[in-house]
């Protein structure tokens, strides 16, 4: 399979430089590959320049230049048209730096995907941190290069037409409606009218549908230093991948052992699981027994320590201890003193007095 590359773009002449550059550099075993820039409406006019003076070098390279301003929802939305016409797409934000091995991946796990309506999209990009938590996030390794998410990626994206089809058709009916409860965070759907990735969430927990990630990341993402930020924020910086794989051993949703569900929680457990405490927070548990790392108003069943990593792992292995505890929703008890700090000093071994004290300071200076 060979996508066309969409890359969206809109006032960040600096970052459209940047990600162009990180495209120009990447491996490509055929060169002719269409590359589309799409360019919202804005004032400034260094990031048309930027497009224009970009030199191609493996295909044709197209720039659309909208004549007002879209937004990003609409923007993505076009942008994803181009799967149609292309019959799939790797698209690629402004914001972003993808690895040099990015298009192969993209290519490979597109052509995997093409025929199984379980897999709703393609990331290029690996978690690392629960973006809900606001701590360290990784999947259950189970030996594939890939894992399943129930989230769609807005950090680097790929689609067959068949798959971007599937969601543009559900969002024309459901665009605008109330998407809240039913499995989804309530933290994007409270994400405003702007988002789409709201709504391709969404898409995916109705359709039981997952997106395929990678084990190593394919791109990265940037917070530069601007407008809303005095220095350069690294949350959502990932490692990339820098090696070259001729072939991915790639799994199904069925035959794989890290799916997770829409709160970043192991979907395979025996047991639902809310280790990072979201969850229950939302009112969105729907079975009798819990896992959980909080101290909930509940009888405990089992017990189980917080000591491998990742916290799912403690579950399969059935480490002893007490820090995640299984509760029966169904019977009441006294909730018990709680233990702050439990998943933060699990995460954050390292953080003595000092440190903790040295981070609230920077914090502090440069928020």
């Amino acid at each position: 399979m060979k996508p066309a590359i969409v890359v969206v773009a809109y006032n960040r002449d600096d970052a459209l430089k940047r990600i162009l550059k990180s495209i120009d550099s990447a491996v490509y075993e055929d060169d002719n590959i269409e590359l589309v820039i799409s360019i919202d409406y804005s004032e400034n006019k260094k990031v048309r320049k930027v497009a224009e003076e970009f030199q191609w070098k493996h295909g044709e390279k197209r720039i659309v230049i909208h004549a007002d301003r879209m937004g990003l929802k609409k923007h993505i939305i076009e942008c994803g048209n181009y799967a149609k016409e292309y019959g799939s797409i790797i698209m690629l934000e402004d914001d972003l730096y993808v690895s040099p091995d990015f298009y192969n991946f993209a290519s490979k796990a597109l052509a995997f995907s093409a025929e199984d309506p379980q897999i709703g999209g393609i990331s290029l990009y690996s978690h690392r941190f629960n973006v809900f938590a606001r701590l360290p996030f990784e999947p259950i390794e189970d030996g594939i290069d890939n894992w399943y998410f129930q989230f769609a990626s807005s950090w680097g994206q790929a689609w067959t037409a068949g798959q971007w089809t599937g969601f543009s058709d559900w969002l024309e009916i459901n665009d605008g409606k109330d998407i809240s409860g039913n499995g989804l965070p309530s933290n994007v759907a409270e994400w405003g009218e702007s988002s789409w990735l709201k709504y391709a969430i969404k898409y995916l927990i109705e359709k039981d549908k997952y997106f395929l990630y990678p084990r190593l990341s394919y791109t990265t993402n940037f917070a530069d230093a601007g407008e809303h930020a005095s220095h350069a924020v690294t949350d959502l910086q990932v490692p990339l991948s820098y090696g070259h794989k001729e072939n991915f051993n790639f799994s199904r949703v069925s035959e794989a052992k890290a799916v997770y569900d829409a709160y970043f929680e192991n979907a395979l457990l025996p047991y639902e699981s809310d280790l990072y405490g979201i969850k229950y927070r939302d009112g969105q548990v729907k079975m009798r027994y819990l896992l959980s790392t909080d101290n909930l108003p509940f009888q405990k069943v089992q017990t189980y320590g917080l000591l491998l990593k990742p916290m799912d792992a403690n579950i399969l292995e059935k480490t002893e201890g007490r820090e995640i505890r299984l509760y029966d929703l169904s019977l009441k008890a006294k909730e018990t003193k709680a233990d702050k700090g439990l998943r933060e000093n699990y995460f954050y071994p390292g953080m003595n007095r000092k440190k903790i004290l040295d981070l609230m300071s920077y914090r502090l200076r440069n928020r």
